[in-house]
This record gives C-alpha cells, sequence and structure tokens, in this order.
C-alpha cells in the first residue's frame, strides 16, 4: 500500500469490484432500540464513553419524516436505550470525537430552504464540552455542507475534513484543511480547504464520516461513496483510506462492505435500499473492528470486520 499520484479516481464498480475478489463472506447484525416508540433509529455513531457509560449516539426519527432527535443510548438487557437524564439534540446524522480532554460532538440541523419553496436545507453544526450534558454550540458549518469531521493530529493541531458540493465539489468531493484550535473552526474556513486530488468521478461522490488518528501519524479515514443507478436508487457503500495530513497525499479507497452482507430489513423509501452509513469502527485489540452503521435510513446494524486501518499504520511513514 503505497501514497501516489492517481491518474484517474477508481469507480464505485471498479472498487467493488475488488471488494468483492476478497469474498467476504461475513454478516452483520441488527442492534435492538427500545424507549423511542415506533420511531425508527439510524446513522449511529460507534460506541464512546461519557461520564464511564459506554454510549451510541444514534438519528431517531418517523419513518416519513426528515425531523429528527439525536438520542444517546446506553446498553441494557440486550438492547440500546435512551440514557437517563441526557440532552438530545434536533439534529440528523451524528457524530463525536475528542479533542484534548474535550468532547467534540456535531450533527446535520435542517431548515426551511431560503429560496425553494417547501423545500429543507441543511448546515453542520458543532458542540463541545467535557461530557455530553456539558455541551454548548462553538461552530456552524456553510449552508448545504455535510460530512464536516474534526481530528486532533500528532502534533496537537486539528485536521478538518470536508465535503463541498456544487461549483467546487460537484456531487460531493472530500477537502482537507488545519486549524490550530477549536476557535478558529467556521464556515469561511471549512470552505477554503482544498480538495484531495482524484478520490471520485464527477458522476459519484462521497464524504468523510469518522477520522482515526494511526500510530505512525497518518489519518486513517472511514467515509462512504455513492452513485445513482439509470432508476435514480442511491446505493452507498462504506470505504476506508489513509492521508498524509503534511502531504495532503490518500492512498486509493477500499470498500469494505455492501448492503448484502447485512440481514435484510425495510427502506425509508425505494431509493435507499441499497444505501449502507459509515457510523463508526471501534477498532479492537486482535486484529478485528466492529463497523456501525446506519441501513437503508431505517435501521441501525453492527459489523466484525477485520480492522480495515492495519495495513496503513503498517506504512513506514512518521508523521
Amino acid at each position: 500500500m503505497k501514497f501516489y499520484k492517481r491518474l484517474e479516481p477508481k469507480t464505485c464498480e471498479q472498487l467493488l469490484s475488488i471488494f468483492r475478489e476478497k469474498n467476504y463472506e461475513i454478516k452483520g447484525e441488527k442492534l435492538e432500540f427500545t424507549g423511542v416508540g415506533n420511531k425508527d433509529v439510524y446513522n449511529i455513531t460507534a460506541p464512546f464513553e461519557d461520564d464511564n457509560d459506554m454510549v451510541i449516539a444514534g438519528r431517531v426519527e418517523e419513518r416519513d419524516s426528515e425531523y429528527s432527535q439525536v438520542v444517546f443510548f446506553v446498553f441494557r438487557n440486550g438492547k440500546w436505550q435512551p440514557r437517563e437524564n441526557t440532552k438530545t439534540f434536533s439534529l440528523q446524522d451524528p457524530f463525536v470525537t475528542k479533542i484534548g480532554s474535550e468532547l467534540v460532538f456535531g450533527g446535520v440541523e435542517i431548515f426551511p430552504h431560503p429560496e425553494i419553496e417547501n423545500a429543507l436545507w441543511y448546515r453542520t453544526v458543532f458542540y463541545r464540552g467535557k461530557n455530553i450534558n456539558s455541551l454548548e454550540k462553538f461552530a456552524v458549518g456553510p449552508d448545504g455542507m455535510k460530512d464536516i469531521r474534526l481530528i486532533e493530529l500528532s502534533d496537537g493541531r486539528i485536521g478538518v475534513f470536508t465535503r463541498p458540493q456544487g461549483e467546487i465539489g460537484g456531487r460531493g468531493k472530500i477537502g482537507f484543511t488545519i486549524i490550530n484550535s477549536l476557535d478558529e473552526l467556521n464556515s469561511e474556513v471549512i470552505m477554503k480547504a482544498e480538495l484531495i486530488e482524484k478520490q471520485f468521478i464527477d458522476e459519484e461522490w462521497g464524504g468523510a464520516n469518522e477520522i482515526h488518528l494511526l500510530k505512525n501519524g497518518l489519518l486513517g479515514v472511514l467515509g462512504h461513496i455513492a452513485r445513482f443507478d439509470e432508476e435514480g436508487n442511491r446505493h452507498y457503500y462504506p470505504m476506508v483510506f489513509a492521508f498524509n495530513p503534511n502531504t495532503k497525499e490518500a492512498t486509493e479507497m477500499k470498500i469494505f462492505a455492501t448492503r448484502s452482507n447485512f440481514p435484510e430489513g425495510p427502506a425509508k423509501r425505494p431509493d435507499l435500499v441499497d444505501v449502507v452509513f459509515s457510523g463508526g469502527i471501534r477498532r479492537l485489540e486482535n486484529g478485528k473492528a466492529e463497523f456501525y452503521a446506519g441501513i437503508a435510513d431505517a435501521e441501525a446494524h453492527k459489523i466484525l470486520i477485520p480492522d480495515p486501518f492495519l495495513e496503513y499504520e503498517e506504512l513506514n511513514i512518521s508523521i
């Protein structure tokens, strides 16, 4: 596995072909949630520690609605249930990381589109605090941008992954920039992030969902690559790559699971049947990792996979 200048980005189908050659026969499992009535729980984070509890943040909403709450769940008696006396947030698609001693949490806020009647628009909002219940909003991303993720680098600075669309990013490409502290995070800085070269063809798109600082200082990026088919159905695949924050070079992406690796289940809409939303990865000590995912915008699943970041940590690179 090397960093190199790609001549052309690989398509979803090309990456899928490489994945299928590995003959993965692993199968995931649906996570059971309680305490939310008939609402769906999906697009979850990986478990993280908060005040001595292992907690999952999940998007909770009615099947026919886009208005969701982020609820924090703890595992009790075989199911995930809302943790008592814990804040909730009117957001979609939660994410978490640690920057210094602080918990950094965020999600997607929706609001009426300023120009299109009866349409919704969105932006990413960020909170910080010593724990969930002390979280306070500190930054807001540009209108119309999801998949903004933060990671503390090995030198203490903060890497910022972005996903512009439109004139700069087309359907959605990954950008990167570095800030010195959380106080510097704002829409202007995010919009100036430099795109990572040749990751997606113009007809497809992708984004970063969770970032891991690897032992050698490289960044292990969990993300997604997606496309439309001829009928307008969406196809989302979880992928990873390694990124050098100093040289801005990336390895080739690799898909590591597909919808068929998870149990069958409902979808929010017919065009979302083949959507695997990358929520988070929990790395284990045995060369394995638990991947947590939203499935078809209706359910939350997890799957045990070979740790996809191990090969990047073995690269003879020190940052």
